[in-house]
């Protein structure tokens, strides 16, 4: 029996239109779990423009996304970067003033080979560059470094190691009356 396009959502089961599929691979990545709320927003945002045949043509500039209720530019910006930089987005065409949108693909989905790329951008592209991150680790291994004095963290004690001092009386500043 073929799939019947008219019903879809008709059933109650759903609601009618499209939806965005996001692999829980990339959900569980620790990739997406260092990203920012407003990367992760971003990510869903290229997603819900995804349809089978257009990844490397996804729009992120503030133009399209201010449609979408997106007002800063400049957190348009970071969240871009850290996308790019996760290895969640690739950039195919790089945009310019006055009105030339660049273009991003989704890295978890197969790169749509479409004209109109910038040089290069084909062969740069790499399928799911954001678990290229999982295995990193700091350059100083994954020990944690002793927050404390090199002596310890036990209590100093309260008089020096060899005894209470004992005070000196000083003739003028300190004198008892002769008489009381």
């Amino acid at each position: 029996m073929g799939r019947d396009k008219r019903r879809k959502g008709a059933d109650g089961s759903r609601d009618a239109g499209g939806f965005v599929a996001l692999p829980w691979a990339v959900l569980d990545s620790d990739a997406y779990q260092r990203l920012n709320h407003a990367a992760r927003c971003l990510l869903i945002e290229l997603c819900r423009q995804y349809v089978r045949d257009n990844n490397g043509r996804l729009l992120a500039s503030r133009a399209y996304l201010a449609k979408r209720g997106w007002k800063s530019a400049d957190g348009i910006h970071r969240a871009k970067q850290e996308l790019i930089e996760a290895g969640f987005i690739h950039e195919t065409v790089k945009g310019h003033r006055p009105n030339k949108a660049s273009w991003y693909a989704l890295t978890f989905y197969s790169l749509d080979r479409l004209t109109g790329y910038d040089t290069g951008a084909l062969e740069s592209f790499e399928r799911s560059a954001y678990r290229k991150n999982a295995s990193l680790s700091p350059p100083t291994g994954t020990e944690s470094t002793p927050i404390g004095p090199p002596t310890g963290t036990e209590r100093a004690a309260t008089v020096p190691p060899t005894g209470p001092m004992e005070g000196q009386k000083h003739p003028r500043l300190f004198r008892l009356p002769d008489t009381i």
